[in-house]
């Protein structure tokens, strides 16, 4: 008797819909996707006890005739493709003819269309898999399809579905992600009859996210166009201190996918800038000609692959670099002071005009340049404004608790950290120099000994020929020692200690298979927070300017090698409406 024997269709088909239907999100993401293809202009979603209970899409799109409707619940039967040809460009977001057979064979499933110009409709029954009814009904142009007890006989699958609430917080989310991707196309999602989002249609991507999400000036605009390659989008400033995990909306060709190369250039990106390990929020819209891009690779079409992927990797991270180089400074807030009667007293201003507390310096203390640079800061945009495509200059009035600059220019007024700002401009100059070799080096009269932990020791030695290129030797000096008897010429000697033994900490948490760029941006880094003015450091005027001159230059001014905030601006228009000027 044969051991190999066909599993009956109805067996097969629920295998069938263990690939496609994981839970009630991904019924959504399947109906939605056909209803996109049919040329729909509103989609409503609706779902009972997240889903389980009914799931409900309609939409106005071209709807079908009753023989294409009989066809559509068929395995492998779709209007999108025809053949094998047609694999190599595929322009829509369904193709295989899987979804509604897989869905129909796990649950209760109706399906009701009517195509557009047609007198009547056509309402077809499904259950587990077997027609139950097929009849002609008055029914919309376009379509609606039911799904009612999602899995109901499959109840080992049914029982690993997550609470309710859980449940339609995905099919939520999977709306919203729909939603961005299509901003003409108007949408509804709700649950148990509460609306959980509505967007009507959209002009432009701008006005959808802003629908989405409210206004967001938090994140960063990219745009660019190379290699056949468009990009378009919104990511998280450099500066932003918000969440280390963000959410990620990546889209090619408008699909909802989860690409490894796509989540490596973004990574690439913002590590060139900081060191700081970080999944940032980003909304991406990626078009591509289809030829160029293989969309079937997984069952839930959630993965791509690149004909290119090295230049998508290099266009992207472009991209993300240039826009990232372009964020502002993060805007803060503050409340007016409630209003009160002061005592009579002599006009002036403490700590300015007559004189800074201690730890606070003023430009007019110095210099009587201080008050006419202000002047000439606050007078019309239009005169003071320079060259548009460079960084608008910093003009610096003085000094708080020796720690942060006061600077000013015509947007507002800028609180600057010193300590950060340096190390931002000497971690840039650091591997400047890195590429045209090495740094330079200072040899210690007296070698400094210091005893290390054994893997920050091995990390040490690992690297040895990265520290030589930054101008460090170090030994191994018996025992658990090492000797340091040469220090790059841009620390001084009393902080190389502290130094060696960051470094240390931070080459020992490195990933063995790491590239030597991410030891490079770490010893960098670590080097120019050590080299860099302290907090609780009184600055000259010019070292002030100095300090922002070179900020200007630098590509990514608003955050430090370590992801620290650099600038914290008070905008003129938040100043004018505390005034209540406007």
């Amino acid at each position: 008797m044969p051991r190999i024997h066909r599993l009956p269709s109805d067996l097969a088909n629920q295998i069938a819909a263990g690939e496609v239907v994981e839970r009630p999100a991904s019924v959504v993401k399947e109906l939605v996707e056909n209803a996109l293809d049919a040329g729909a202009r509103r989609i409503g979603i609706a779902v009972e006890l997240g889903g389980k209970k009914l799931i409900r899409v309609e939409d106005d799109g071209e709807g079908m005739d009753p023989e294409d409707a009989r066809l559509a619940i068929e395995r492998h039967a779709t209007s999108k493709i025809a053949r094998a040809d047609d694999l190599g460009a595929i322009r829509t977001l369904g193709f295989r003819g899987e979804a509604l057979p897989s869905i129909a064979s796990v649950s209760h499933f109706t399906l009701r269309t009517r195509a557009r110009g047609a007198q009547s409709g056509t309402e077809i029954k499904v259950n587990a898999g077997a027609i139950a009814s097929i009849r002609e009904v008055g029914a919309a142009e376009g379509t609606c399809i039911e799904v009612a007890d999602l899995f109901y006989n499959l109840p080992a699958r049914r029982k690993f579905l997550k609470s309710d609430t859980a449940e339609a917080t995905q099919v939520s989310r999977l709306g919203t992600q729909l939603a961005l991707g299509y901003p003409e196309v108007g949408f509804t999602v709700t649950s148990g009859g509460r609306t959980l989002l509505q967007c009507p249609p959209a002009a432009t991507l701008r006005d959808r996210f802003f629908q989405l999400f409210g206004d967001r000036p938090d994140l960063v605009d990219v745009r660019k166009e190379a290699g056949g390659l468009a990009i378009e989008g919104f990511v998280a400033a450099l500066g932003d201190q918000g969440p280390v995990r963000g959410a990620q909306n990546v889209f090619v060709n408008r699909r909802i996918v989860k690409d490894r190369t796509i989540a490596h250039a973004i990574s690439t990106a913002y590590s060139v800038a900081t060191i700081k390990e970080r999944s940032p929020e980003v909304h991406l819209f990626l078009r591509i000609a289809p030829d160029r891009v293989d969309v079937n690779v997984h069952p839930t079409k959630a993965e791509v692959r690149f004909l290119e992927g090295s230049l998508v990797h290099e266009v992207l991270r472009r991209a993300l670099g240039e826009a990232l180089g372009q964020g502002r400074a993060p805007e803060f807030q503050f409340a007016a002071v409630q209003p009160f009667t002061p005592e009579p007293r002599p006009m002036g201003i403490p700590g300015v005009l007559a004189g800074a507390a201690v730890g606070n310096r003023w430009a007019g203390e110095t210099t009587g340049s201080g008050m006419e640079a202000a002047r000439l800061a606050t007078q019309d945009p239009a005169v003071a404004v320079q060259d548009p495509a460079l960084v608008r200059p910093m003009i610096p009035l003085g000094q708080f608790r020796d720690t942060f600059i006061i600077a000013i220019d015509d947007e507002g007024v800028a609180i600057i950290d010193q300590h950060v700002a340096h190390e931002r401009v000497l971690f840039e100059q650091v591997m400047e120099r890195l590429t045209g070799g090495r740094l330079e080096s200072q040899r210690l009269l007296a070698p400094i000994v210091l005893e290390v932990a054994p893997g920050q020791r091995e990390a040490l030695a690992q690297h040895a020929a990265t520290l030589e290129r930054f101008g460090m030797e170090i030994e191994n000096f018996g025992g658990g020692s090492l000797r340091l008897s040469a220090v790059p010429a841009v620390l001084e000697p009393r902080d190389c200690e502290a130094a060696v033994r960051a470094l240390a900490e931070d080459l020992e948490g490195l990933d063995r298979g790491s590239a030597v760029e991410d030891a490079l941006r770490r010893i960098a880094a670590t080097m120019a927070c050590h080299a860099a003015v302290k907090a609780n450091y009184p600055l000259t005027l010019e070292k002030m300017r100095y300090i922002l001159d070179e900020l200007r230059r630098t590509a990514y001014s608003s955050v430090c090698p370590h992801g620290r905030p650099v600038v914290l601006r008070l905008t003129r228009r938040e100043i004018e409406k505390n005034f209540q000027r406007i």
